[in-house]
């Protein structure tokens, strides 16, 4: 199974910010964005990715994230010249894909709590899996209609009537028919390639899987001035709390078994002098007293 970030788009929602820098590269508390899907992903054991971003946003990103090998991983660059829809992600990324799975997650999408990723990914043969998230403003999403048994049975985009409460968030795991699907889909009336298409198609063919995420879970679109602000704000308030990082890379490398004991010791000795590198010693002391 390999990994797509899709971390492009105008950013105009968080403007005059994206003057400055992309929206993924904008701090969520004490980390840049694109981190936390990144680090998703990584804790569902993926650890080949393809970035993608707008051709004047890519050298960030490489500065940021570089090839990957300093934490076990590997990653790739691709450019989106137009933002033309999520589904454009795998024709853009297609020689990435080659003969795998795939998943791809939004730059702007923050997932917290439960296993329900983590089973996704183990349970994961075929066909497509998506989630469902209960909201209170599902007409703002893909949402998922379910019968009485709990199947998906539709799915629409941004309804101006929902169906349910239930909206698709940023994260979806597709076989490799995922290309020639997409291929053969034609642009919507706003001349974009919709990831609910997709799935929509893969429900036609009986091969769609929808699980819904617990109440436990947390899932925080931080793609406007005020929801990257909750999304700060709750970040602080959990790792204040429990004494623990949301988003760290490292951590989850080290825990998906990508990186070991020495090579987290090595890589936050590289790390200037600051709370984010305390956290990580903390992290390998402890590994050490554990295993002594």
């Amino acid at each position: 199974m390999k990994g797509i970030i899709l971390a492009g788009g105008a950013g105009s929602r968080l403007f005059p910010l994206t003057l400055v820098a992309s929206k993924q590269l904008q701090p969520v508390y004490d980390k840049p964005m694109v981190y936390y899907p990144l680090t998703t992903l990584i804790e569902s054991g993926i650890r080949e990715f393809c970035l993608i971003s707008t051709p004047h946003d890519l050298p960030r990103f490489r500065q940021l994230l570089g090839d990957g090998a300093s934490w076990g991983l590997s990653i790739e660059y691709r450019e989106q010249p137009r933002p033309e829809g999520i589904a454009q992600a795998f024709l853009i990324a297609e020689s990435f894909i080659g003969n795998d799975g795939v998943t791809l997650v939004l730059g702007d999408n923050v997932f917290y709590g439960g296993d329900g990723f983590h089973h996704a990914f183990a349970d994961f043969q075929g066909g497509a899996t998506i989630f469902g998230y209960h909201v209170n403003d599902p007409e703002r999403y893909g949402v998922v209609e379910f019968d009485g048994e709990g199947r998906a049975i539709s799915i629409e985009e941004k309804p101006k009537k929902p169906k349910s409460n239930y909206a698709v968030p940023g994260l979806y795991i597709y076989d490799n028919n995922i290309v020639s699907i997409v291929k053969a889909l034609k642009p919507s009336a706003r001349g974009e390639l919709e990831i609910t298409a997709v799935n929509v198609e893969y429900l036609q063919r009986g091969e769609l899987r929808v699980c819904r995420l617990n109440r436990g879970f947390a899932w925080l679109d931080a793609g406007t001035s005020s929801s990257l602000h909750e999304a700060s704000a709750y970040v602080q308030t959990i790792e204040k709390r429990q004494g623990i990082k949301i988003g760290c890379p490292e951590e989850a490398a080290f825990r998906s078994g990508f990186l070991s004991l020495p090579q987290l010791e090595a890589l936050t000795a590289k790390i200037p002098n600051c709370e984010y590198r305390d956290y990580l010693n903390a992290l390998v002391s402890e590994t050490k007293r554990l295993k002594s």
